[in-house]
């Protein structure tokens, strides 16, 4: 879960200062730099489970071949 958290805090970083130098705007880049990284986080969370599975799997095929 730590390493969920400090990739939020990297990409709310990511995001705000891409958006703010592409627009000039702190509201805009806050706003995005809210919203598309705490999804983002989401995803990668659940894709972080889904790889663990995938490992684990390939794991128990190599014990049991």
């Amino acid at each position: 879960m730590l390493k969920t958290i400090t990739f939020a805090i990297l990409h709310f970083t990511v995001a705000f200062s891409v958006t703010y130098a592409l627009t000039g705007s702190i509201v805009i880049g806050s706003a995005i730099a809210l919203i598309e990284p705490a999804i983002n986080t989401v995803a990668f969370y659940f894709h972080e489970l889904v790889w663990k599975r995938v490992e684990q799997r390939k794991n128990d095929q190599m014990l049991t071949a």
